[in-house]
């Protein structure tokens, strides 16, 4: 927002950093890196794991939670804890908010921009993710 940062924060402004590229995430964990053939051949094969996948966007959640919990955006940091309290709820209770560093440089505020764009996409990968999955349980 332009309150907030201090400019306008969009897609063509900023280069898209991907936090979890190095580790488990979404994409790795629901995917395979082998396409075969078909029209989703990777969620088509016996071998899909959705333990895995679960695990993988959980991953995601948590890593986006560390990175922005230094901008100190309790609204953000909250939808983030209910999202992976929903996906974990036996692991007890989800990381509570704490109090970040705050925005002080504007290369700091372009690096947030760019991580809530990224998250963004992600977030929406998640949604269609999570919508297959229950439609994988609906059919059982």
């Amino acid at each position: 927002e332009l309150g907030t940062l201090g400019f306008e924060c969009t897609l063509e402004e900023v280069d898209l950093e991907d936090i979890t590229k190095n580790q488990m995430n979404t994409i790795k964990a629901c995917t395979s890196e082998d396409p075969g053939t078909g029209n989703c051949p990777v969620l088509e094969r016996p071998t899909f794991d959705m333990s895995k996948c679960l695990q993988g966007i959980y991953k995601d959640l948590n890593a986006y939670r560390a990175e922005l919990k230094n901008f100190n955006d309790q609204k953000v940091l909250a939808t983030i804890d209910e999202m992976m309290k929903a996906l974990k709820t036996s692991s007890g209770s989800a990381p509570q908010p704490s109090a970040g560093i705050g925005l002080a440089s504007f290369k700091e505020r372009m690096r947030l921009c760019s991580i809530l764009h990224a998250f963004h996409i992600r977030t929406v990968t998640i949604d269609r993710m999570m919508n297959y999955l229950t439609s994988l349980e609906s059919s059982l």
